[in-house]
């Protein structure tokens, strides 16, 4: 029973967010969050199209194609030259002004999202960003399971103030090009019935790799793809290779200073 109420607050959670409209876009990586998330929306009758970037031959590129397919929705790529990269990276750094590498990085994700989402006439973005910190998605998770509930709750509630300050932070890139993003799952509504979840649901021990048990269930029930449902946690600046380009650049150092 739990799996069918978990299942109705991640559609209500969608419903709510989406309100009238009739089509947008989905950030898309082809894991279990954002594959989740796309068919919830086509369920419920929304268009979707899934956008998706990254550097040529990265993980996020390859396997949204596949999940895509399996799908049956539209699927736009944006592949990441390295030139214009920076460019953009020098760009989101003086424009947050701070020197939190993973915020920067996810900005400068959605900031090429914004860009495919307006050259393709669409005008939200919805992200399944809050998945991972309220179902123990990070490897983090594990490393403090041993510290018992308390410690987790205390790691999960960290981990969802830290995310809805990086969302306000995508919001403003991406309203650069007249788009909005949302993000269903961290509304907080569903917040509170993620809260509820036994940790035993979400994370089974030291040693568990998978995690996201329940919302792994979920994403089987309703038909998102076997590939996509027990697919690790690969964050997206890491699938799409963001990270490793991030690294290359010296000049960093130098727009963090200037901050």
């Amino acid at each position: 029973m739990l799996v069918v109420d978990l299942k109705n607050a991640l559609v209500d959670a969608v419903t709510a967010t989406v309100n009238e409209e009739s089509s947008l876009a989905v950030a898309f990586s082809g894991g279990i969050d954002s594959s989740l998330l796309a068919k919830l929306c086509n369920d419920i009758g929304i268009k979707v199209t899934l956008l998706t970037i990254g550097f040529p031959g990265s993980l996020d590129i390859e396997f949204s194609k596949v999940i895509a397919t399996r799908l049956g929705l539209p699927h736009k790529l944006l592949e990441l030259k390295k030139e214009d990269f920076h460019n953009k990276q020098r760009y989101i750094s003086q424009k947050l002004g701070c020197g939190n590498i993973s915020h920067i990085e996810n900005c400068i994700a959605f900031f090429y999202l914004g860009m495919l989402a307006r050259q393709n006439g669409l005008r939200l973005i919805l992200t399944a960003n809050g998945c991972d910190e309220l179902f123990c998605g990070y490897d983090r998770f594990r490393s403090i399971y041993k510290y018992g509930n308390a410690r987790i709750m205390q790691l999960i509630h960290e981990k969802i103030e830290n995310e809805i300050i990086l969302m306000k932070e995508v919001e403003s890139i991406t309203a650069e090009f007249g788009i909005k993003t949302k993000h269903p799952f961290l509304s907080e509504k569903f917040i509170s019935v993620a809260l509820e979840i036994s940790i035993d649901n979400k994370i089974k021990g030291c040693d568990d790799f998978i995690r996201k048990h329940i919302l792994r269930e979920v994403a089987v029930t309703i038909g998102v793809p076997h590939e996509a449902a027990e697919k690790p946690k690969k964050a997206m600046q890491y699938g799409s290779l963001i990270h490793k380009n991030f690294k290359d650049l010296k000049t960093f150092k130098i727009a963090n200073t200037d901050s």
